[in-house]
């Protein structure tokens, strides 16, 4: 560990608790003040900041249940001279407010206005946090004893693990776009590091962190004063008159963990991640570490994902047949958030359907059900899934659903993709990796950390980079509902690489649309027989270092791994391409790591037949 950052852990370490716990927390929420900003003391004296929103019509007496949505990145802003009804979460806590509900908004520990250090994302203390804020909320005057926690991203996370606490009085939880395995579906998918994600988003919470709104806002000199004057950073507390308390808590945020500094060492789920050492953090920090507690709550789910949102559609899935908990799971063709369409099938600027709007009536209706004195206590454990290509949505109580077969196309000769087996010979093709080949920053991966709608765009120009596969025209409509499986049998010149797989269909006019994508890292590749902690639909890897495998140069090496999963319609007459590549120069880190160019020879031969299994039927 570097000098700088020992002895920023060690202040952490030491002042953590004794700074927080050095003045009484705030009183509970008495009066019926409409909205209220402040401490609430943990277990070991850290203060965690919160916000709490009551309807303005709340009398003496009334019992409400209560919203919980809990973040990392400020649960509100410091704003200057604005009025209640113009501030950063007046519209959300209006429409919780109107619909019955109090709003609880929460800084988590070591961010915004709480106090305290995160040693890494959502470690167990901050978890444990959030139980606490639960007890404390069902204790209030104005509950009715339930709390559900909702929200997008890291706060569907905060949301999902709210569940772990086991706590009574949480009845329901709404993980929305949430990134269920963090380790596998976000940050290392496949193994490759999502460097063009990781960076940006890393910089941007420490600045959060250290509550420089001027560094979030790209401003100096004059313009970072003009900001200033007008947001000052998070919201602190009432009490904290003079600043003295946030000031306090934004030092202790020094000795923050910084994400991306910390991933560049981190390779494998057992590697020792950031200056404190923490193992195993890729799960220790998801929902898919904790399955067992959550199903032990009983609490029931509603979950919205997208098909091209990072790799959280696929933990979705996995969740759905892991655990027992109700579960009513929308998976629509929506970017992180569902703030956009993302069907590469409809113009770019097409409205999402359903509107916010209808969006939360939805979720409202959901809480009520578990939260509300006469809700039923009900959800339908189902899966709506929409069909990119076919602007349909379908139900199904089984995931996959049924009906789909496997198909399997085999990579063939002259960039062939066929259904027939490859016949003897020495099939084979040389591909020689291409750093410079990208998917743009408007990807699956960027729209996770904030980089708003997925737009591919006609990938015809940078599959000429790749090596591809390309199916006749289809003689009729055919769906693709799934998990698509990669088997690739190739040598290399290199013990590792990346290799990343893309299926697209191709217009007859020969656009190129994107549709989904699965990636390995070659030291990666080995399979376990190890049941995994969640349902998987490809070949299961430890992804421990113990089970590091490199490839050996020139040795055919077998790859075997599944793509995010979809639901498409290729139409009669389009085709289907399997792209290969060994680079994706704006989002994952460039490997091997040494920076030597990787050659590869892959085979498609009776001995080595390399192809892609599509779960498909004919419309």
């Amino acid at each position: 560990m570097p000098a700088g950052l020992a002895a920023l852990a060690g202040l952490a370490c030491g002042d953590g608790a004794s700074t927080s716990g050095d003045r009484a927390g705030d009183a509970p929420v008495s009066a019926l003040t409409r909205n209220q900003a402040l401490h609430v003391p943990m277990r070991d004296g850290v203060r965690i900041a919160v916000d709490v929103w009551l309807p303005e019509n709340i009398r003496s007496g009334d019992r409400l249940p209560a919203m919980m949505r809990a973040t990392r990145y400020w649960r509100a802003r410091g704003e200057v001279g604005v009025p209640l009804e113009e501030t950063s979460n007046f519209a959300e806590a209006e429409r919780w407010n109107r619909a019955g509900y109090a709003l609880v908004l929460v800084d988590g520990r070591g961010s915004g206005a709480s106090f305290g250090i995160r040693r890494f994302e959502l470690a167990e203390d901050e978890v444990t946090d959030y139980g606490e804020v639960a007890d404390w909320i069902a204790d209030q005057p104005w509950s009715n004893g339930r709390v559900g926690a909702y929200g997008v991203s890291y706060a569907g996370n905060t949301a999902e693990m709210l569940a772990v606490n086991r706590n009574p009085a949480v009845k329901a939880v709404a993980p929305l776009f949430n990134d269920f395995d963090n380790f596998g579906h976000l940050i290392f998918p496949g193994g490759v590091l999502t460097v063009g994600f990781l960076e940006d988003w890393s910089n941007r919470t420490r600045m959060q962190d250290l509550n420089d709104i001027c560094g979030l806002s790209d401003a100096m000199g004059a313009a970072c004063d003009e900001v200033q004057s007008r947001v000052t950073g998070v919201k602190p507390v009432d009490a904290d008159v003079d600043g003295s308390l946030l000031a306090a808590a934004v030092a202790e945020h020094q000795a923050n963990t910084v994400p991306f500094e910390a991933a560049l060492e981190y390779e494998f789920r057992d590697d020792p991640f950031g200056p404190y050492g923490e193992t195993n953090v890729g799960h220790r920090r998801s929902p898919s570490g904790h399955l067992p507690q959550i199903e032990e709550s009983g609490a029931a789910m509603f979950v919205r994902v997208g098909w091209q949102d990072a790799g959280t559609v696929n933990g979705t899935l996995g969740r759905y047949n892991t655990i027992s908990n109700a579960q009513q799971v929308f998976i629509g063709p929506w970017d992180h958030g569902a703030r956009n369409d993302t069907d590469p099938f409809k113009a770019d600027d097409t409205p999402v359907a359903p509107d916010a709007d209808a969006r939360f009536e939805e979720l409202v209706a959901f809480f009520d059900a578990h939260l509300k004195e006469d809700g039923s206590g009900e959800t339908p454990t189902e899966i709506h899934y929409y069909t990119l290509g076919a602007d349909r949505w379908t139900r199904t109580e089984t995931w996959p659903p049924e009906g789909f077969d496997d198909v399997t196309w085999y990579l063939g000769d002259g960039g062939r993709l066929s259904t027939d087996p490859p016949v003897p010979g020495a099939g084979e093709d040389a591909y020689t990796v291409d750093f410079t080949a990208t998917t743009g920053t408007r990807n699956r991966w960027y729209t996770n950390g904030g980089g708003g709608d997925v737009v591919y765009g006609d990938r015809r120009a940078e599959d000429g980079k790749l090596l591809t596969y390309t199916s006749a025209p289809l003689a009729v409509d055919t769906e693709v509902t799934g998990h698509p499986v990669v088997t690739l049998h190739l040598a290399s010149t290199e013990t590792d690489g990346a290799f990343v797989v893309y299926l697209e269909d191709v217009a007859p006019d020969g656009t190129v649309r994107y549709i989904t994508e699965g990636q390995l890292r070659g030291v990666m590749r080995a399979v376990t027989d190890d049941p995994p902690l969640y349902r998987k639909y490809g070949p299961h890897r430890s992804e421990s270092r113990a089970d590091a495998l490199p490839l050996v140069p020139g040795e055919v090496a077998e790859l075997s791994f599944d793509l995010w999963a979809t639901s498409v319609l290729f139409r009669a007459g389009h085709r289907i391409r399997v792209a290969l590549a060994g680079a994706d120069a704006d989002t994952f880190l460039r490997y091997p790591r040494d920076g030597n160019v990787p050659e590869w020879t892959v085979k498609r031969n009776p001995t080595y037949p390399s192809g892609i299994v599509l779960p498909s039927r004919n419309r």
